[in-house]
Formats: structure tokens, sequence, C-alpha cells
């Protein structure tokens, strides 16, 4: 059932004007919009650390009267107004409020997709809302409001409307971050407590590895922000694995579970993160963490170069055997202050690798490496040989894995650093 006629502009509040295109279907609610039946659909939302559902994106679905189901984009695309979308809008979440009201889950968090254009229409007082947390009972610490991310001509407005729903005590999220409009700018006016990431982003760290570091990146940059971080679209279990070992909080995909109009069936969806982690942190051990193994296989040749550099031995010398390694690409001398002794020796791999629009980068006599974490963990644990994850190094723009082994040299501490080529040249 729909009303005769939508008006112009839609006065607040309106929950008695929506209810009536609700009906009871069974256990649950439909309803009825331009002749199409309108059901919700829930997608379970995994904590990886709790190893266990914290809560359900709620996805309408939407069939003809021939029972031939109807894009969510189509239906969208059938307002006609302003007044009608936030009628849609408004609709699907009171819809999908009423059918969760009546789960028997007194926990977990429902996620509710707002429409950016819903947003920033009507005003930020707009009481719609707050009484259909009313009429369903739901507390609103369990109403998680997503915002798509995407452009907005009022960016003043949105922020205002997201502060209105945090009044209400609802937890916010921005959708699709790191989609063609994601920028951190967003992520800084509004302050969401989730950023739901897109799921290019994990499709493309899929195929790249390059990519890949780029997400865990994100996640790290997101987490200083203060948002937890969700990722969607997980598919297959490498995905997942890249989803664990970026460190996201939550995921949410079709590898997990699917989206399904059969709510009750929802609770008892299985999920074994047991063995999921399980695999991870196998497959960690082996692929993830070669720290222990460069350590192990480079400890002897440190050892003899600080032998022979605390023998007052040239440092050409004392590094020679280090240099003879076809991935070893410099070695180089730093004080306990981070300062550069005397210059950089460039292995034959090195030499071979250099490019040559970075060589204003090549120098670095005297360069202060202090800021560095391998320096800094060397200095604290003197003796013990350091081994870095693959980074971006300063000195050539090329990744590389760097050893670093404090010493004391006439009583003064020296750290001896030797870069390895993430990708050496064969």
């Amino acid at each position: 059932m729909q009303p005769e006629a939508i008006p112009e502009t839609l006065a607040d509040p309106e929950v008695d004007l929506i209810s009536p295109m609700l009906r009871r279907d069974g256990d649950s609610w439909t309803a009825g919009f331009r002749g199409l039946t309108l059901r919700t659909a829930l997608q379970p939302i995994y904590s990886i650390s709790h190893k266990r559902t914290i809560g359900y994106e709620a996805l309408i679905r939407a069939q003809d009267p021939d029972l031939s189901n109807v894009l969510p984009i189509h239906l969208f695309e059938l307002p006609s107004s302003d007044a009608e979308n936030l009628l849609l809008d408004r609709l699907c979440r009171y819809l999908h409020m009423q059918n969760y009201s009546g789960i028997e889950d007194q926990l977990n968090w429902l996620f509710l997709n707002v429409s950016p254009r819903a947003v920033t229409s009507g005003s930020q007082a707009d009481s719609f809302f707050g009484n259909l947390l009313a009429k369903t009972k739901l507390p609103p610490h369990r109403i998680v409001i997503e915002i798509v991310e995407q452009p907005t001509d009022d960016a003043d407005r949105l922020r205002d409307t997201v502060a209105y729903y945090r009044e209400l005590g609802c937890l916010t999220a921005i959708d699709d971050f790191g989609a063609g409009h994601s920028n951190f700018e967003r992520i800084w006016n509004l302050s969401p407590d989730i950023v739901k990431l897109d799921r290019k982003l994990l499709t493309r760290a899929t195929e790249d590895h390059k990519a890949r570091q780029i997400l865990n990146g994100i996640v790290s940059l997101l987490h200083q922000s203060g948002c937890l971080v969700l990722l969607e679209g997980v598919e297959t279990s490498d995905q997942a694995m890249i989803a664990i070992d970026a460190g996201v909080d939550f995921v949410q995909g079709f590898y997990f579970c699917r989206p399904s109009t059969d709510l009750a069936s929802l609770s008892n969806a299985p999920t074994d993160f047991d063995q999921l982690l399980q695999d991870y942190k196998a497959r960690h051990q082996i692929t993830q963490d070669p720290t222990r193994y460069l350590a192990d296989f480079f400890w002897n040749d440190f050892q003899n170069a600080t032998k022979l550099l605390q023998a007052d031995t040239c440092m050409a010398q004392a590094c020679r055997d280090l240099l003879n390694h076809r991935p070893v690409s410099r070695c180089y001398l730093a004080d306990s202050q981070g300062v550069q002794i005397e210059d950089t020796l460039i292995s034959d791999t090195g030499s071979r690798g250099l490019d040559p629009r970075f060589k204003p980068l090549e120098s670095t006599s005297k360069a202060d490496w202090y800021r560095q974490q391998y320096l800094r963990q060397a200095l604290a644990q003197p003796g013990k040989l350091h081994v870095t994850a693959p980074y971006l190094c300063v000195t050539g723009a090329y990744m590389c894995v760097t050893l670093s082994l404090c010493f004391t040299h006439h009583d003064k501490q020296r750290v001896l650093c030797c870069d390895i080529l993430a990708n050496a040249p064969q």
C-alpha cells in the first residue's frame, strides 16, 4: 500500500505517514512503494578478534508484482522529487528497524544506509528518526548510521546531520571509503566511529602487492584517526587473509555469509574463525615474517664485520663479505646520534640498480638516520641484529629491508646498517 500522492515537502514527524506503507508478512515485515514489494535482507558483520558477529547491515530487496527482482540501484532511481527520495530513504530505514526489533538479539549493531541526498535534506532537528527509535523500541546505541562516501553540495549540513545522529546516541560510519571521492578531510570533518573500506581496495590488494601495502597503511592511518575499520566485499580465503593481515577490525562479505531475507536463520550462520586464524598464523609464520631467517642468515657476517671494525679495519674490508651477497645493496655506519660516518659502500648489485632519476639522493655522507626505527632499536638493544619490514628507501626510492647492529668502538656506540633489496635483480 502506498499514499495516493506524495507531497512536495514532508512534515516532521512523518512516522504516521509511513506506517500504512508497512504490512506484516509472516514473521517479518514488508513495505509497498510504487507497486513494488520491499523486504529487509541482513548480512552479518564480524569482528576478527572476537571471532563472532557484532552487527548486521540492512539491505533492501525489491520485487515487482510478477515476483521479479528489482535491483536496488533501479529502485532508488524511481523517486521523481527530493520529497519522494526522502520518503523512500525513510521507508527503508523504518522497514529495517521494524524487522530488526523483532529479532532476538539484544547486543549487536544494525547498520543502516542513509542517502547523502536525504541526509542533507530537511532540518537538522528532524524528529523522524528519534520517533522511529521510540516506536521500534531499538536503543540508539545499537544503530550505526552509514553515510555513503560521495560529494555533497552542503558539507556543513552533512556535518550537522551526522552530529544530530550522534547526539541521539547512534554510531556513525563512512561507507565506501576508498572509492572515487574519498579523502581524509571528510574523516577529520565528520569524525565517524567506523569507516567501511570500499571493496575495490581489497580487489586491488588481491592482485597487487604494492596495493596491499597501501591498504595496510590506510588502515593504520584510520586507526590513528580514532576510527574502527571494516573491510567489506571479502569473497575468498585469500582476501580474508589480506583483511586479517591489514589489521582491520571487522569484515563482511560472501566468504563469510551472503545477505538473506530469512532473518530468523542468520544467528545460526556458521563461521569458523578459529580455523581461519589458525591458517593465518601458519601462513604468517612462513611467508610474512622473514626477519628471523634473515637475522640467522646474516648473523655471522655481521659479527665478523663488527669485530673487524672494532680492530680499526677500514669499512670496505670489514664489510666485504656482507657486500658480496647478491641481495645486499649497501652498508653504512652511524654514530650514537644516528649521524652517518664515512660514505656509503655500494655493492655491485646496488650499483646496477641505481636509477639516475634519483641521483640527488645517492650521497648520504653525514646523513642523520636517527628517525629511522632500525637505528633506535639497535641503540636500545646493543648486540642484537634487528631486521625491518620492507619499506621505501629514501636514498633511491626502492623497496628494501634494513639490518642493523649496535656495537662498541673505542667506548663509543656505533651502528652498522645493511640494506637488502626487497626485489633483488637476477
